[in-house]
């Protein structure tokens, strides 16, 4: 199952070339990984991310931490539309970890732009725990 026409709706080559910007300036010492993120939000703002590491290695931030972050600094709302890069500017798909972070800003119907082509998150995290768990 891919992502509903709706989804399409996007401006998918912007948000690719915010991930790119923001991915130039991510701090990655360490791996020589940069990683840029690009949402949009349900008001229609686009906000970014980029991975930011630390010697001490497992402290480092992910590009989505980044993001989330820019989120409730900005006013909140819900994550509509999602692109992750690479150092290169290719597309890749969040770890586990990143996925549950988004999914408790975006829920299930988080589109995501991934290598082989629209999703939502629900798709890329079937059966999810979120926020509807702990009532």
């Amino acid at each position: 199952m891919t992502a509903s026409p709706q989804a399409t709706e996007a401006d998918w080559d912007a948000l690719r070339t915010a991930a790119r910007d923001a991915m130039s300036r991510a701090y990655a010492p360490y791996s020589g990984y940069p990683v840029g993120v690009a949402a949009r939000v349900d008001d229609g703002r686009t906000i970014t991310g980029c991975n930011v590491e630390n010697a001490s290695y497992g402290i480092g931030l992910c590009a989505e931490c980044g993001l989330v972050s820019q989120l409730h600094a900005t006013g909140g709302g819900r994550l509509t539309h999602f692109t992750c890069v690479d150092g290169t500017g290719a597309i890749l798909v969040p770890c586990g970890r990143c996925r549950q972070l988004l999914y408790e800003f975006g829920g299930p119907e988080l589109v995501l732009e991934t290598p082989d082509g629209l999703r939502t998150l629900d798709e890329m995290l079937p059966q999810a725990f979120g926020p509807s768990h702990l009532g």
